[in-house]
């Protein structure tokens, strides 16, 4: 199987916002900056501060393949850096919301 890449793991956020694939909160630890989401079957760990997206820690798709932050740091790239301000702003506004719930 190849390995997961930053793109890849971008176009699903990026599908998040825009509505077109459900981001559905999962449990998380009471003041935690981690958040668990689940995008159909991925899983995803994303840091937050506050109300603010700051980056995505791990990912694990449907398939099993699995990447981290440390991979990121490594090529200088995190999914999170390659979303637009709307995109990144939708995200947080989604994750606001299903925090709410």
């Amino acid at each position: 199987m190849p390995p997961l890449i930053t793109r890849e793991i971008y176009q699903l956020l990026r599908d998040a916002a825009l509505e077109v694939r459900p981001l559905r909160r999962l449990v998380e630890s009471c003041g935690s900056d981690l958040v668990h989401v689940d995008i159909e079957g991925w899983r995803l760990t994303l840091e937050v501060d506050g109300n603010h997206l700051r980056n995505c820690r791990y990912c694990q798709s449907p398939d099993g393949r699995e990447v981290g932050f440390d991979s990121w740091q490594r090529y200088g790239t995190d999914p999170v850096s390659l979303l637009s301000t709307w995109e990144l702003a939708q995200i947080e506004r989604l994750l606001a919301v299903r925090n709410a719930v």
